[in-house]
């Protein structure tokens, strides 16, 4: 076994495929922060409101004022040097921070994709990225090295392939398969598409996405890995993400996707890629085309190899621990984040906070529009530790403007995936004695259905 692992850890392969990976991702990132900005929604998201839900354990990670501005530009320099391989090691760096700094300022923003960003910047941390094709290259002649490992490029692949199995995996549920939902709510809504509004109404069409969907992404990481299925998968890579992109409103993420698996194909397709962007800029590719090989110390590479190999199997094990709460994962959604379940329910909900005073049991109601804004108290609606987390907010702001004995209940109705609108917090639980923690919050309320699968 020793023998196997030593002989692939010595196994190498083109540069080239990872300098391509660098350059879109670089690209990606800054077309991704100009377009945040350019929509408004640091002003939005980041500087108008007047709390922000913070993840338990990065309360520190506040938004900065105006001076969050800063944070952004960071970002998109650094995805920049990232791109163009100008000190990449330092940009990288600069890049992974500003950018999980942002993703952890308000969860209410939480989506997937940001959390795969992370991720993948933090792996890329360990890859030699700016060994081909790059400006540290150019001017180090050390540096420039036109094979590395054959690891360095594998676990960028199997992040990938995580991402998408386990989002097929997470498909496998009797509302998704059995019931269509929540497309059968989704698409409908999708009349105005040309050509495609119409279809959006018909059932077999909600029946044919929920299917067709959870074969996608159970299948398509083994179509990219063996070539005589990988041009075929890469269509389907791209036809899949086109259209969801066309039905929902999901920003660049299907562009991220597509440009990066790119990178399961051979090298000879991004040397081609390459030599057309070096005629554009008028680069000498041969310069890079010097047949050196990129090698780690042995302590180096033991250390990066066993923090690659550490936070992998953190990825391939977190999204697993749903199964030790208890409850329906869509009701409670304790261990549903970074687990990627994408776009598996349609939740809303109405949460009303009474604020009584424990002594002489005078009360009133929160106007939630007082603290927080629309998107915010949306998703507070539908999630305990946000309700949780306003909840204490609330005690410590109203115990400032001098209400003495505050407790804090809340009245909470939940729909999910169309069902009926349920009971969500158990409304004689005095919230202000509750404590956030990793445990299972037992003031949940029962799901009254069942939903059968993973």
């Amino acid at each position: 076994m020793n023998t196997r692992i030593q002989k692939y850890l010595n196994k190498n392969t083109e540069a080239a495929p990872l300098a391509v990976f660098r350059i879109l991702f670089g690209a990606m990132m800054f077309l991704s922060i100009v377009r945040f900005w350019n929509k408004g929604w640091i002003e939005t998201l980041y500087i108008q409101p007047k709390f922000f839900f913070s993840y338990y354990g990065f309360e520190w990670v506040k938004p900065l004022g105006n001076f969050t501005y800063l944070i952004f530009i960071i970002c998109a320099i650094s995805a920049l040097m990232v791109m163009i391989g100008y000190k990449y090691r330092t940009a990288i760096l600069l890049f992974f921070l500003s950018f999980t700094y942002i993703e952890l300022m308000d969860k209410t923003t939480y989506l997937n994709h940001y959390y795969f960003i992370s991720v993948i910047s933090f792996v890329m941390l360990f890859l030699p990225a700016q060994s081909y094709f790059s400006i540290d290259a150019k001017h180090n002649k050390e540096k420039a090295k036109q094979l590395i490992p054959n690891w360095t490029i594998d676990s960028v692949k199997i992040l990938l392939g995580v991402v998408y199995f386990y989002a097929g995996l997470a498909k496998l549920n009797s509302d998704w398969l059995v019931d269509a939902m929540p497309l059968k709510l989704w698409l409908p809504s999708k009349y105005d598409i040309p050509l495609l509004g119409d279809l959006m109404q018909e059932q077999w069409v909600h029946y044919g996405f929920s299917w067709g969907g959870a074969l996608y992404d159970l299948l398509i990481p083994f179509m990219l890995l063996y070539r005589r299925t990988r041009i075929l998968g890469f269509i389907a890579v791209v036809f899949f993400h086109v259209i969801t992109r066309i039905l929902f409103p999901i920003g660049m993420f299907p562009y991220i996707m597509i440009v990066s698996t790119l990178i399961f194909f051979n090298a000879s397709l991004h040397h081609r890629i390459l030599k057309n962007v070096a005629v554009v800029f008028k680069i000498n590719k041969e310069y890079f085309d010097n047949g050196k090989l990129f090698e780690l110390q042995p302590t180096t590479r033991k250390i990066y190899g066993g923090i690659l190999t550490v936070f992998i199997a953190i990825q391939l094990l977190l999204p697993w621990r749903y199964l030790t709460y208890p409850g329906e994962l869509f009701w409670t959604e304790e261990g549903y984040r970074f687990s990627w379940r994408v776009m598996l329910m349609e939740k809303v909900g109405f949460t009303e906070f009474k604020i009584v005073n424990g002594k002489t049991k005078e009360q009133f109601y929160v106007d939630n529009a007082d603290f927080l804004t629309a998107f915010q108290e949306k998703q507070m609606s539908t999630q305990s530790d946000f309700i949780l987390e306003y909840a204490q907010f609330l005690g410590e702001y109203y115990a400032d403007k001098g209400v003495g004995n505050i407790e804090i209940y809340v009245e909470s109705y939940v729909t999910l995936n169309g069902r009926r609108s349920e009971l969500y917090i158990d409304p004689t639980i005095d919230l202000l004695k509750q404590k956030e923690s990793f445990d299972h919050k037992d003031w949940i309320l029962p799901f009254k259905d069942e939903i059968k699968g993973l």
